[in-house]
């Protein structure tokens, strides 16, 4: 047994591996720049003051880098000889996006950086020039053409924008003064881009190793060293946000699960032993109906029935949602009453669905059991129904059930999304949801992850299990 455990463990590293890698490229795959969101924008002034935009800049800069996006994604890169190493170095995803798609379309990467960073010395410039009301409309149009450069590469739309700034320019002699030369640059560096595009680049193969310095050893790392990153929402690390919700996943679902398996086992025996019998056709008919009905129907329907008076006071049992309604400085057992109160509904719900389908399992189980000879010799040396059953054929009907524990396991900590939403529920199951819709990729790839992690850890319980429940099963090589 410790043998299979040591060779299981040393699966789960190359698995865990694969997982992260997916992981990591749904990350870099997900739509939205997470430094816009963090910053508010603030990477991209719309003031039209040189200072306001260089302390945008600067702060995007900063939160880029304290996120790690401003290194290469991962320790190696497969790409075309026309994509330089050094591309991670322009911070900004749109403006990198923009910048790789003028790489593909042209394959020239000197002269596509000197257009890159001529664009850039005309926004500052732009800036730099008062905005009186005979030139304030040309810089406007100056400075909201280059902001459409930074993210347009189709050739009719980019001469378009290079020509309405150069015919800007030469409106006002304060403009020509100070632009024209910048101006000529930008056209003369964007026609070279074009003159000089070497596409054939795109199609020789190149390997670029950038080290142990890049985005995902850095995150994997410091996954396993229990630090999360932080929530793009609310800049809480994400440690704290997944503990805040996983108390309340971890209690309701640790009772759902005790109560699913002490009701359901015994059961699903009594139904196997009385197989045909009127209670058996009841119990199992009822089984079937609790297994069919959906729970966010049920706990609809619970809310409106037994959270307000609108039908009948006498329903008015429960609170509608949340998890208390008491101060969190009130005595323990006011609190915990409370709490219990909220929780009732909640619990319901999450439970009725796993009793039907855990009894149904244990049924089944019991019935392949009880037909095999071991039974039968048990039953003709005399030995009562109840040794029979608990002793001989108890044990040997758990396959099922044990089966079960391995989805059971990480469920139990990846909470019930219906069920947490609908009644208000501060669990993991509504963290992930929110954080799902509003992007907060750090928390919905660490949920993913622990859900990975606890998979695996219940096949491996699951499989320890099996020997317990039968001392013939061995993990040994023959």
């Amino acid at each position: 047994m410790f043998e299979y455990i040591i060779k299981r463990i040393l699966i789960f590293i190359p698995t865990l591996f694969i997982i992260s890698l997916m992981a990591f490229a749904l990350s870099k795959l997900a739509p939205g720049d997470p430094v816009e969101m963090i910053t508010k924008g603030g990477g991209n002034s719309d003031s039209g003051q040189l200072t306001d935009m260089l302390a945008g800049e600067k702060a995007y800069k900063e939160t880029a880098e304290r996120l790690g996006l401003n290194l290469p994604a991962f320790y190696f890169g497969l790409s075309s000889a026309s994509y330089p190493d050094t591309l991670h170095n322009i911070v900004n995803q749109s403006e990198r996006d923009n910048v790789s798609s003028l790489v593909d379309s042209y394959g020239n990467w000197p002269a596509i950086a000197k257009y890159y960073e001529t664009l850039k010395k005309l926004e500052r410039q732009a800036l730099l020039i008062p905005g009186d009301s005979l030139n304030h409309q040309s810089k406007r149009t100056v400075r909201s053409n280059v902001k459409d450069l930074y993210i347009n590469n189709q050739d009719g739309t980019v001469n378009r924008l290079l020509k309405e700034i150069d015919e800007a320019v030469k409106v006002d002699s304060s403009m020509r003064v100070n632009l024209s030369k910048t101006s000529q640059e930008l056209l003369a560096s964007y026609a070279s881009v074009k003159n000089d595009a070497t596409p054939f680049k795109k199609y020789i193969p190149s390997i670029k190793w950038y080290g142990m310095n890049n985005q995902y050893h850095n995150w994997i790392t410091n996954f396993f060293m229990g630090d999360f990153g932080y929530s793009y929402l609310d800049n809480r690390p994400v440690a704290n946000k997944m503990w805040d919700a996983l108390r309340w996943t971890l209690l309701i679902n640790f009772i759902s699960i005790l109560l699913a398996y002490l009701l359901s086992i015994p059961l699903g025996i009594s139904t196997a032993v009385r197989k045909d019998s009127k209670y058996d056709r009841i119990t199992t008919t009822l089984l079937f109906i609790l297994y069919s009905l959906p729970s966010f129907w049920i706990a609809t329907l619970l809310i409106v029935f037994f959270t307000s008076p609108e039908y009948s006071t006498w329903l008015n049992l429960f609170p509608s949602g949340g998890i208390s309604d008491v101060p969190k400085d009130a005595p323990f057992m006011t609190r915990f009453f409370d709490i219990a109160h909220h929780l009732m509904l909640p619990i319901l719900c999450v439970t009725y669905g796993s009793l039907a389908f855990i009894a149904r399992q244990m049924r089944g189980g019991m019935l392949d059991v009880i037909k095999q000879d071991y039974i039968r010799t048990a039953k003709a040396k005399g030995l009562d129904q109840k040794t029979i059953i608990w002793k001989h054929a108890f044990r040997n009907s758990l396959f099922p059930i044990i089966t079960m524990f391995a989805y059971v396991f990480p469920a139990a900590i990846a909470g019930s999304v219906v069920i947490e939403v609908i009644f208000g529920i501060p669990g993991m199951g509504e963290l992930a949801y929110k954080s799902i819709i509003a992007r907060d990729w750090p928390v919905v790839y660490t949920v993913l992850m622990f859900a990975a992690i606890l998979t695996m850890i219940g096949n491996l319980v699951a499989d320890m299990l099996y020997a317990v429940a039968d001392p013939r099963v061995t993990f040994a090589s023959k």
